[in-house]
């Protein structure tokens, strides 16, 4: 196929986080690197305010931490996150120092961290300063309209520019106008629930550690950061959440110390606050003819365990993956075989997390006498197991399952 056809090889629609790391990865990619990549984002990223923090963090794991590395990030992302090397979780019926209660330790994994909590903005910034995202050609504009024919997709901005590629990507988040222009479906359904979010002084400090208590309405969590507050992320009901909005600070602040079991003691609000509406949703198919999607455009996911952005780059690095491979092997690689063997990979591993999430989630809000005294018993024979909490902290990490070569073989470049 003579690509030079096209104005573009590839065409990914957003440039959040996901889109970003993608446009970074196929310019990293040497056996792509004569390809021509743009990405449709009418929002130009904002450098980060010193000194401020974002209210929206995102838990990196380690197979995060690898890929936005390849992509030439993770050196102005690392200067401002915190890694974080213990996590506790208990349930709300029992102590945080009951025999029940989660811990999982860097230390006792054999790694140097559990992860690493960053801003999003800050993440979005210093991909959008890589020198692989500087390459692509960015047209600020939203997407209009997207067609297809046999050889080409074509894709219509807002502001009525026109351009032709081999590949659409829709990397536009969980209200994807790409998947929603290319009448792709999607099962799941909504929680009934918020997560609330804030920032927090906390009278003790909170010693590079992820707590979460686990409450009947949704778990409620305190991520580090690295000016030494925590991140709240309390995921409760609708009209709770609104109410916990409404607060005056004192009394919001007074709340969150109660629900927390004062496991830091006082915890005092530091800023503003937002309610995200939370849902589990799957595209009913990834790839059609010229177009694939990643990261929310495919799937959501419930944040208990922070895995969200953490499977969108694992799409990204997965799908130049097969795209490099299809080169190397002197395959097509718009053709849509190429492209189910993408969707293949990454829908089978996220539909693993997905349901694993979702299960966690309703039992920890099961209210059933019987149901909750059977939690707390699984909870304590997993945190008597070494090796059952080694295996859970290989899957938080993104360590475990199928995985891309550069998540895999770090040192490793096409």
């Amino acid at each position: 196929m003579n690509a030079r056809r096209h104005d573009f090889d590839v065409i990914v629609i957003g440039g959040g986080m996901v889109g970003a790391a993608l446009a970074a990865l196929l310019a990293r990619d040497e056996r792509l690197a004569h390809w021509r990549v743009a990405v449709v984002e009418p929002v130009v990223p904002q450098a980060p305010q010193p000194g401020s923090v974002d209210l929206r963090v995102s838990a990196l794991s380690r197979a995060s931490e690898r890929i936005l590395r390849h992509a030439g990030a993770w050196p102005a992302i690392e200067a401002d996150a915190c890694a974080y090397s213990d996590m506790v979780v208990w349930d709300a019926a029992g102590r945080v120092d009951g025999r029940d209660t989660l811990r999982f330790s860097a230390a006792e994994s054999g790694e140097p961290n559990l992860g690493w909590i960053a801003e999003n903005l800050r993440v979005q910034w210093a991909l959008h300063e890589s020198p692989h995202v500087r390459a692509v050609t960015q047209l600020r504009a939203g997407l209009e309209e997207v067609e297809f024919d046999g050889d080409a997709a074509r894709v219509t901005l807002s502001d009525g520019r026109r351009y032709s590629c081999a590949l659409v990507v829709g990397a536009d988040g969980g209200q994807s106008r790409t998947r929603s222009l290319c009448g792709i479906g999607r099962a799941g359904w909504t929680y009934g629930q918020t997560a609330v979010v804030a920032h927090l002084g906390t009278e003790r400090p909170h010693r590079d550690t992820a707590w979460q208590r686990m409450l009947p309405d949704g778990p409620l969590a305190f991520l580090p950061l690295r000016d030494g507050r925590v991140s709240l992320v309390w995921t409760t009901t609708p009209a709770d959440a609104a109410e916990l909005q409404s607060l005056e600070p004192a009394a919001f602040s007074r709340r969150v110390t109660e629900a927390s079991d004062r496991v830091l003691g006082d915890a005092v609000l530091d800023g503003g606050r937002a309610g995200l509406p939370l849902a589990l949703w799957h595209a009913r198919e990834y790839v059609r003819p010229r177009l694939a999607l990643v990261g929310d455009a495919a799937h959501t996911i419930h944040p208990l365990a922070g895995q969200g952005v953490n499977l969108g780059f694992l799409d990204a690095a997965t799908l130049v993956e097969v795209l490099s491979d299809a080169v190397a092997a002197g395959r097509d690689p718009f053709d849509l075989r190429t492209l189910r063997r993408y969707e293949r990979w990454r829908r089978s591993e996220n539909a693993l997390m997905l349901g694993a999430m979702d299960t966690i989630n309703r039992v920890f809000g099961e209210k059933n006498v019987a149901v909750a005294g059977a939690r707390r018993l699984g909870m304590a024979l997993v945190a008597a197991q070494p090796l059952a909490r080694r295996l859970f902290v290989q899957r938080a990490l993104g360590l475990a399952g199928d995985l891309p070569a550069i998540v895999t073989r770090p040192g490793s470049s096409p």
